[in-house]
C-alpha cells in the first residue's frame, strides 16, 4: 500500500470528525485488522477510495466514487457542498447526524477517557438545521478558488477578486460565495452587495505578503430575537469618503440593518477584530436574548453562535447543577457573561473569571441591563493561577464551578486551582470533548468523579459538538 493508491472500501462505522472506518487485512501474519479512514464516506457503503496518508498503524483516504450509497446519505442543499469547508455532512440525514455525534462522544469518554459507571443522556439536537448562525464571517482575497467546472471552462474567468469563505488548509485562497444556507437570506443580500460594491471601484485586497491592501473581511451578526442586524467591515486602513459611499448603499439597499461599523485592523495577523473602529450608521451594537435575559454585542464581542439553542445548552447546565440559593458559583472563562447571567436567579453570588479585556466590558454592562446585581466579572489569565485575584478581592470560595474553556480545554494550573478551591460540583460545558475528556482525567485524580453527560447539538451539518458533563466530589 502506497500513498495515491485506489482501494475498493467497506465502510463499516463513523470515526469523530465524520471519517467513514474501513478495516482490511493487511498482514497475513497478523490477525489485527488494519484501519483506513476515509473522507467523504458513511457507515455501509461501499467506495472507491484513494489513500492520502500511508502509516504504520493506519491510513487516510479520499472518496473518488460511491459504488453503493448508503441510505442514509441526502442531496446536499447547498452548491458549494464539497469544496466548501462549511458544512461537511450536509449529505448526511441529520437523525443520523446526532446518532453519530452522540456515539463519538461516548466513545471519546470510554476509550480515550476510560470512564465507566456514568450515565449518558440522549444528544439535544437543534431545532433549526438552516439559517441558525448569528454571525458570519467572510473574507476577501487576491486569489479565488476555482471550481473543476469554471477550470474546464473555454470562458475567460476573472480569479483576482473572492469575497467568501476559505478553502480548508488554504489560507490565502477563498471560495466566491453567492449564497449560504447558515445565517439568512438578507446576509446573502449584504455579502453580494459588498462584492459587487468594492469589485466595481477595483478595491485592493489585503495580502500577508506585503501588508497591503484596504479590504480584509467582513462580519455580519444577526440577532434572532429582535430586528437587529450589524454589518461589520475590517480593512486594513481608514477611508472615510469610500466607507460613507457604501454605507449610504446598504441602507438604501437593505434597510433592515440596524449598525454599520468599520474595524481598522492594522496588524500582519488575519483576524477580524480592528485596533479601532468607526461606527457609520446606528449605535455600533446589536442586541439579542437567551431565555429572559438581553444581551448586547458589539462587532468584537463574543457570543453563543446558535442563539436559538444556547438556551438549550444553559438548560443543560441548569439541570446537571441542580443549584441551590445558597450556592457560591465561579464561572470559568465567563466570557460576556451570558452563562453567570443565565444562572443568577437560582444562587446566591457569580463570579466570572475571563481573560479578554472587552468581554469584562460587555459583562459588566450586560448585568447592568438586566439588572442582575450577584454577578460580579474579573480579568484573570486563565493559563496561570487566578488564585491571587479569589485572595486579594476576598471572594468567597465556591460551592460550585461552571467551565466553559475554548477548545483548547483547561490549562492544567486551572486544574490544580479548582482542586485547591475544592467545590462539591463542576458543571463542564465543553465543544471539544477530545479536551475534555483529558481534563476530567486529571480532575478525576483529584477526587472528583463523572456522573453524567449531555451532548447538545449547536452547529448541524458540522462535525462540531458541544458536551455537558456533571463532576461531583
Amino acid at each position: 500500500m502506497k500513498k495515491g493508491e485506489l482501494l475498493e472500501l467497506t465502510i463499516e462505522s463513523y470515526a469523530f470528525e465524520g471519517k467513514g472506518i474501513s478495516k482490511i487485512q493487511k498482514d497475513e501474519n497478523s490477525d489485527k485488522p488494519y484501519v483506513i479512514f476515509v473522507n467523504g464516506a458513511y457507515p455501509g457503503e461501499r467506495v472507491n477510495a484513494r489513500l492520502t496518508k500511508v502509516k504504520k498503524s493506519f491510513a487516510e483516504a479520499k472518496t473518488e466514487e460511491i459504488i453503493i450509497s448508503s441510505a442514509e446519505r441526502v442531496a446536499p442543499k447547498c452548491k458549494y457542498f464539497g469544496t466548501c469547508g462549511g458544512c461537511k455532512q450536509q449529505d448526511l440525514v441529520y437523525s443520523y447526524q446526532i446518532k453519530y455525534k452522540q456515539e463519538q462522544v461516548e466513545d471519546i469518554f470510554r476509550r480515550l477517557g476510560g470512564f465507566e459507571n456514568y450515565t449518558s443522556e440522549p444528544i439535544l439536537p437543534s431545532d433549526k438545521i438552516f439559517f441558525y448562525r448569528n454571525k458570519m464571517e467572510f473574507s476577501f482575497a487576491e486569489k479565488r478558488w476555482l471550481t473543476k467546472e469554471e477550470i474546464s471552462s473555454s470562458e475567460e474567468i476573472y480569479s483576482y477578486f473572492a469575497l467568501g469563505l476559505h478553502i480548508p488548509k488554504m489560507f490565502n485562497k477563498v471560495l466566491d460565495i453567492e449564497e449560504c444556507f447558515l445565517q439568512s437570506d438578507e446576509s446573502n443580500q449584504i455579502l453580494n452587495l459588498t462584492r459587487k460594491f468594492f469589485k466595481e471601484r477595483k478595491e485592493t485586497i489585503y495580502s500577508t505578503k506585503t501588508h497591503s491592501g484596504y479590504l480584509r473581511n467582513l462580519v455580519i451578526k444577526q440577532s434572532h430575537h429582535t430586528n437587529d442586524l450589524m454589518v461589520n467591515l475590517v480593512t486594513l486602513e481608514d477611508n472615510e469618503r469610500l466607507f460613507t459611499e457604501y454605507t449610504k448603499l446598504l441602507i438604501n439597499e437593505i434597510p433592515s440593518i440596524t449598525t454599520i461599523i468599520n474595524n481598522i485592523n492594522k496588524k500582519k495577523a488575519q483576524v477580524a477584530i480592528g485596533d479601532y473602529e468607526k461606527v457609520y450608521y446606528g449605535s455600533g451594537f446589536i442586541y439579542d436574548e437567551i431565555g429572559e435575559y438581553k444581551f448586547r454585542i458589539s462587532a468584537n464581542s463574543f457570543f453563543q453562535t446558535n442563539t436559538l439553542q444556547a438556551a438549550s445548552l444553559y438548560n443543560v447546565a441548569v439541570d446537571f447543577a441542580q443549584f441551590s440559593h445558597n450556592d457560591i458559583v465561579y464561572d470559568l472563562y465567563s466570557g460576556a457573561g451570558t452563562i453567570a447571567i443565565y444562572i443568577s436567579k437560582f444562587v446566591k453570588e457569580v463570579h466570572g473569571f475571563e481573560s479578554v479585556e472587552p468581554a469584562i466590558a460587555d459583562a459588566i454592562t450586560n448585568a447592568e441591563l438586566n439588572g442582575v446585581g450577584n454577578f460580579k466579572p474579573y480579568l484573570a489569565d486563565l493559563n496561570k493561577s487566578f488564585l491571587p485575584i479569589v485572595e486579594k478581592s476576598k471572594i468567597p470560595n465556591p460551592t460550585l464551578i461552571i467551565a466553559d474553556p475554548p477548545r483548547s480545554g483547561m490549562n492544567p494550573k486551572t486544574v490544580k486551582d479548582i482542586f485547591r478551591l475544592s467545590p462539591e460540583k463542576i458543571v463542564y460545558v465543553s465543544c471539544n470533548p477530545a479536551t475534555q475528556v483529558r481534563d476530567i482525567k486529571l480532575l478525576s485524580e483529584g477526587g472528583y468523579k463523572l456522573q453524567k453527560i449531555k451532548p447538545v447539538d449547536m452547529f448541524p451539518h458540522t462535525f462540531h459538538i458541544e458536551n455537558v458533563a456533571l463532576l461531583t466530589k
